[in-house]
């Protein structure tokens, strides 16, 4: 094992919860008028789009 290799971890993962949670809860105020519903949602776009992406990185390397 490398120990100067540089890995990625979760970081798309993280960036996907962390964009898609606040994301989700406007667009789930201004169309449902309410906020945990837009949450959720926000969290599974952003969990499945940071797990497509980190997967992604993964194979390319």
């Amino acid at each position: 094992m490398n120990k100067n290799k540089k890995t990625t971890g979760d970081t798309y993962l993280a960036i996907g919860i962390g964009l898609g949670l606040p994301l989700g809860a406007v667009v789930g105020l201004i169309i449902f008028d309410n906020l945990a519903i837009g949450a959720g949602i926000g969290l599974v776009l952003g969990i499945t789009v940071g797990t497509a992406m980190d997967s992604n990185k993964t194979k390319k390397e």
